[in-house]
C-alpha cells in the first residue's frame, strides 16, 4: 500500500468515526449499558480465563529492558523469627514494550502533530499526558469479547512473522467459528505470536511479526468494533505502508478511536472455546488507575 493510498484510507475511517464515536472516549461510546448487560448473558459455565501473559523480568530479544521486580522487605539479615513482619516488593516497567500485555490509551499515537480527534500533540508533556489518557477507562472496559483464530483457518499453530491478516481472513474465521462480530464488540485476533514464542523462543519482533493488514480496518469500522486486541502488536512487520511503521496503530487509535490491547495471550482461551464450541464471551478489562498515562499493563478476563 502506498502512503497516498494509506492516507486516503485514514481520511475515510477518520471521517466515519467522527460521526460515530465520542471525542474523549473514542469507540468506547459503542459500549452502551444495554450492550454491556447483553454481554453478561454470554456467560454459560462461569469459567474465567486470563488473556494476559506473565510479566517478564528477564531480558530477551523482544524485551531488552524488562520489568524490574525487587524486594523491599524483609531486608537481608532481618530477623523475622518473632513478631509481625511484612514481605514487600516494588515493580517498574516499560508499558509499551514488545513482551508484556498492555493497553494503549488514545493519547499513545501522535500522527501529523495531533492525537485522536485533532487534540494537539503538545498536550503530551514530559510530565505526562493531559488529554485522552487512561481516565477514559477508569471504570474498566466490559463487553462482549469475540476471538477470531486466524492460524486455525489453515490448520497451523501460528502465522509466520511478516504475515498480514486481511478482512477476508477475518470473515473466513467468523464463518469457520460460527460467530459474527458486531457493534460494541471487543475483537481479539489471534495470530499465534505467543505460541510461536513459547515453542521456538523469543525473537526481536520489531522487524518481523504477524499482524493485521491496514485494509482490514475497514472490517472493524463496518462492524462497529469498540476495542481491538491481539496476541501480537496488532501491526505486522515489515509494514505494508511505505513510510508508516505502525499503520494499524495509526488507523485504530488515531483515526478510529479504538483502545488497543497488545501482546495478549490466548493459548489458555483457545482450548476452552473449542471445548464449548463458543468463541464469544463476557470480557472484563481493568487497567490500573494511573494518572496522566499513555497506557497500562492489563489482565483481561474472559468469562464463558
Amino acid at each position: 500500500m502506498s502512503e497516498a493510498a494509506f492516507r486516503e484510507l485514514y481520511r475515510a475511517l477518520r471521517e466515519q468515526s467522527s460521526r460515530e464515536v465520542d471525542s474523549r472516549r473514542g469507540a468506547l461510546a459503542r459500549l452502551t449499558p444495554e450492550r454491556v448487560a447483553a454481554a453478561a448473558g454470554e456467560v454459560r459455565t462461569g469459567r474465567a480465563v486470563s488473556l494476559a501473559a506473565p510479566v517478564q523480568t528477564v531480558p530477551g530479544p523482544d524485551d531488552p529492558q524488562p520489568a524490574s521486580h525487587w524486594m523491599i522487605a524483609p531486608a537481608a539479615g532481618d530477623n523475622v523469627s518473632r513478631g509481625l513482619h511484612f514481605a514487600r516488593d516494588r515493580f517498574a516497567m516499560n508499558v509499551h514494550g514488545d513482551a508484556d500485555s498492555h493497553l494503549d490509551a488514545l493519547c499513545h499515537v501522535i500522527f501529523d502533530g495531533e492525537l485522536f480527534g485533532g487534540v494537539p500533540a503538545s498536550t503530551v508533556t514530559p510530565d505526562g499526558a493531559r488529554e485522552l489518557t487512561l481516565d477514559a477507562v477508569a471504570d474498566g472496559i466490559v463487553g462482549r469479547g469475540v476471538l477470531l483464530d486466524i492460524p486455525r483457518l489453515g490448520g497451523v499453530p501460528w502465522l509466520e512473522a511478516g504475515d498480514q491478516v486481511s478482512a477476508e481472513d477475518l470473515m473466513a474465521a467468523e464463518e469457520a467459528q460460527r460467530v459474527t462480530v458486531g457493534p460494541g464488540d471487543l475483537l481479539f485476533v489471534r495470530v499465534g505470536h505467543r505460541r510461536r514464542r513459547r515453542d521456538l523462543g523469543a525473537w526481536d519482533p520489531a522487524p518481523a511479526r504477524a499482524g493485521l493488514h491496514p485494509a482490514a480496518m475497514r472490517f472493524l469500522a463496518e462492524r462497529g468494533v469498540a476495542v481491538l486486541g491481539s496476541d501480537g502488536n496488532n501491526d505486522a512487520a515489515p509494514s505494508a505502508v511505505e513510510g508508516i511503521a505502525y499503520p494499524v496503530h495509526v488507523l485504530a487509535v488515531h483515526a478510529m478511536g479504538l483502545h488497543l490491547l497488545d501482546y495478549l495471550d490466548f493459548e489458555a482461551l483457545v482450548p476452552v472455546c473449542e471445548e464449548l464450541g463458543r468463541w464469544q464471551f463476557l470480557c472484563v478489562v481493568a487497567p490500573l488507575r494511573l494518572q496522566a498515562a499513555t497506557g497500562s499493563p492489563v489482565n483481561p478476563i474472559a468469562v464463558l
